[in-house]
């Protein structure tokens, strides 16, 4: 039996539409990041970048299970001695609630050039308006 290797030129990228209304950030993000890595595809290549682009909608109605939104907490480091930031999740959701599920996504994606091209695949919106209509997304429920 012969090994398949997808070639990235035969790779035909299509556009989905996720409403994240109600949805669990972990669950959702689990889904969103096998989309954009292109594991839903039965010639899934590791390799190659085969993922498909993903907008999100209503990500200020997603909701975290227990009391994670006050004791999660997400750091950073700006590089200088002593300079580790840290904000919890509510600090960060009440600020920009599209960047919970951008960490979330990006953070189950690999760390490598494969990877960012994979997240920049990914649009994640506040409110159900998006920009993207003449791509013609797909809805697709997770």
């Amino acid at each position: 039996m012969m090994t398949y290797f997808e070639n990235p030129i035969h790779v035909k990228e299509t556009w989905h539409l996720v409403n994240a209304e109600g949805k669990t950030l972990g669950r959702l993000a689990a889904r969103v990041a096998g989309i954009l890595r292109g594991k839903h595809r039965p010639t899934f290549t590791p390799n190659v970048d085969m993922g498909d682009h993903v907008v999100i909608v209503n990500a200020e109605k997603i909701h975290l299970t227990g009391n994670k939104m006050d004791t999660k907490l997400y750091r950073r480091h700006t590089g200088y001695p002593g300079g580790l930031k840290t904000a919890s999740a509510a600090h960060l959701f009440r600020k920009d609630p599209t960047q919970l599920l951008t960490n979330a996504i990006e953070g189950m994606l690999p760390k490598n050039p494969l990877g960012n091209g994979m997240a920049r695949k990914l649009r994640v919106y506040v409110g159900s308006d998006h920009p993207h209509h003449a791509q013609r997304p797909e809805p697709i429920s997770l």
